[in-house]
């Protein structure tokens, strides 16, 4: 028997349920740390005595340093160390380094804390989507990690609900209240190893310690073949790992080169007194998104899901460019929100059905990478274009386009299959 149908007979639903239930503050507690910048930015730079767009664009994107080496590394730890032990670790580095950021009163020293905090966001994420892709049901595995991605719109609504209450004090409370974070680590202690993991490492018996149940069939070997990241760039994996990265890196410059902007660009349009609010609404319209990719992907599959949303990107985007209506424009700005991450949440449950148990968190680590790359450029694409709000939404509606149609060429439908 497969380990697939392994996991899809002993592991109750109501136990796969608990695991998603404790991945989604993992989730959260990224998108609050990530997105902190969108909303503190203007406030840091005046309090710690930096000035000018650029420094802006630094500040932004010092977060996304730590997260390109969290990402590198996050292969390495998992496959090594154990899903476990890499979540725990890369928890605390996103925790307590977030919530010292409030204390800092220097520039150097606080991008420092943001670069560590980023390690932590990096690793998280690819560390708790592996876990969870290994032990949960094939038959709903797309759905659940639609629903973890969709925890990026929760953790993004809360953050701007903090800084239009206790943010409005000082940006400080922002960072602090990732204290509640901690919390958290009682949960990833106490919760078993992956059982795929657990398998691979130390055969039947190790995997019968992880379900605290004796398996009586006889289990299908997993094969112990470490693939190094150069080795998705040939044969089969080829084609199906240049276009998940043309995809990552895509959603990548446009949603932090839009949502890390978003108070610029609506001022750019007459919005300025409501350009937080706005900002804050643009994040609640995420949740629609990640909800309507989780119920299409498992009716229309991965392939036709991820198309659609990265041309509704596409076209939304260039809307949210061209329309001149204000009422026009809020609603190509909202269903911009509502087509991007939705594309998201797909993509996430897309990448780790692409390759087999022994590299898929190498798999996914190494899209990470290029995801983070990314982002560190995001924060530069509208001072690249001299502020010209118009130029970036079309660059990044180009973007949405190419990758759809790179995804529609490579027609490599992954629903309801076994990942081996």
């Amino acid at each position: 028997m497969t380990i697939d149908k392994i996991v899809d007979k002993y592991v109750p639903r109501e136990r796969q349920r608990r695991f998603l239930y404790l991945s989604f503050p993992a989730w959260m507690i990224v998108s609050y740390g990530v997105l902190l910048g969108a909303f503190t930015s203007k406030s840091v730079i005046e309090d710690l005595g930096m000035s000018g767009s650029l420094a802006a664009a630094f500040l932004k994107s010092s977060v996304f340093i730590g997260m390109l080496v969290g990402a590198f590394l996050s292969g390495f730890i998992a496959d090594v160390f154990g899903r476990k032990m890499a979540m725990n670790v890369y928890l605390l580095f996103a925790t307590l380094f977030t919530f010292l950021s409030g204390f800092t009163a220097d520039a150097k020293l606080f991008i420092t804390m943001r670069i560590l905090a980023g390690f932590g966001y990096g690793g998280l994420m690819p560390s708790v989507n592996t876990y969870l892709s290994e032990t949960i049901s094939i038959r709903i595995r797309g759905m659940y990690l639609v629903l973890l991605e969709s925890m990026w719109a929760i953790g993004s609504i809360l953050v701007g609900l903090v800084h239009i209450t206790l943010g409005q004090t000082t940006w400080r409370w922002d960072y602090w209240m990732m204290g509640i974070g901690f919390a958290l680590f009682i949960g990833f202690l106490i919760v078993p190893e992956s059982p795929r993991f657990a398998f691979l490492k130390g055969g039947k018996k190790a995997l019968e310690e992880v379900l605290r149940k004796e398996v009586k069939e006889e289990v299908e070997d997993l094969k112990k073949v470490k693939i190094p990241i150069s080795e998705l760039l040939k044969g089969e994996y080829m084609k199906r790992t240049l276009v998940i990265w043309l995809v990552w890196f895509s959603l990548s410059i446009i949603y932090y080169g839009i949502f890390l902007w978003l108070p610029k660009i609506f001022a750019s349009k007459g919005l300025l007194e409501h350009s937080m609010w706005m900002t804050f609404l643009m994040m609640v319209f995420q949740l629609p998104g990640y909800l309507l990719a989780a119920y299409l992907i498992e009716k229309m599959g991965r392939v036709r899901s991820l198309s659609l949303f990265l041309f509704g990107t596409a076209a939304a985007s260039l809307g949210f460019a061209l329309v001149s209506n204000q009422p026009l424009y809020i609603t190509m700005a909202f269903l911009t929100s509502i087509f991007c991450l939705g594309a998201w949440g797909i993509v996430y449950a897309y990448t780790p059905e692409l390759y087999p148990t022994a590299c898929r968190t190498t798999g996914n680590g190494a899209a990470g990478t290029v995801t983070r790359i990314g982002d560190m450029i995001a924060p530069y694409i509208i001072p690249m274009f001299k502020g010209n709000v118009i130029a970036s939404l079309v660059f990044f509606s180009i973007l949405a386009l190419i990758s759809g149609i790179a995804v529609a060429v490579l027609r490599f439908e992954t629903k309801g299959s076994e990942i081996s």
